[in-house]
């Protein structure tokens, strides 16, 4: 989109001083270059939901799958997998959720009510002796070789980050995106490679993504 050519005039208070505030920093007051910037982040973050729509959903039921063949399907309600106050709290959410949907509770409400935080935190260090026993059948690389509970951990930490970023319409300029679309879609293709194909097809991340990288000026006032 050209923005010399489209002014858009007093947008800036629609979004607030402070959160255009950021791209301005970005393009050194440039205010044309700071619309491309926050059109940029925009599209960006459209392009990026698409693949961490198909990591949560195939994380979230390999992991109901694989529990549930150890476990039985109910094994969310188990002591053993309720580790922190967190992931208890995060159970009676979604049974709120599932009641005040007037609806049945049943497993798969369970699992689909369950936010992604509550799926990553399975992978956390306190589960480590469940991947090493169970959770380790969740995912393959593609020699067939086994996988670290880390190569989960590590990159999801980062990833649920840049997801509530997006949620939340927050910029994601400033981080290193080709590095965590990569994670993304390395992940998923462990997890499921015709999930991975899927999320190559459709996204349209490496389209948008400037091939020679983004140069943000970096002041005091970038979030």
């Amino acid at each position: 989109m050209d923005m010399e050519a489209a002014i858009y005039p007093g947008l800036e208070a629609t979004l607030s001083v402070d959160r255009f505030g950021t791209y301005l920093g970005w393009a050194k007051q440039d205010r044309n270059r700071a619309l491309e910037l926050y059109t940029l982040n925009a599209a960006l973050c459209e392009s990026l939901y698409t693949p961490l729509h198909m990591l949560e959903v195939a994380l979230r039921n390999r992991i109901h799958q694989v529990m549930s063949s150890a476990y039985g399907q109910t094994w969310y309600d188990l002591e053993a997998y309720q580790s922190n106050a967190v992931q208890v709290e995060m159970l009676r959410k979604a049974r709120e959720d599932i009641a005040e949907k007037r609806k049945h509770e049943t497993p798969g409400r369970m699992v689909a009510s369950l936010t992604f935080g509550y799926w990553t935190a399975m992978l956390g260090k306190e589960y480590e002796d469940l991947w090493q026993k169970t959770l380790k059948d969740i995912a393959r690389r593609e020699d067939g070789k086994g996988l670290r509970r880390k190569d989960f951990s590590t990159p999801l930490g980062p990833i649920r980050m840049l997801r509530n970023r997006i949620a939340h319409h927050e910029p994601i300029l400033y981080w290193n995106l080709p590095k965590h679309y990569g994670a993304i879609l390395k992940m998923t293709e462990w997890l499921s490679p015709v999930a991975a194909a899927w999320c190559r097809d459709c996204s349209r991340f490496e389209a948008l993504y400037p091939e020679q990288g983004l140069e943000l000026f970096m002041d005091e006032g970038a979030g």
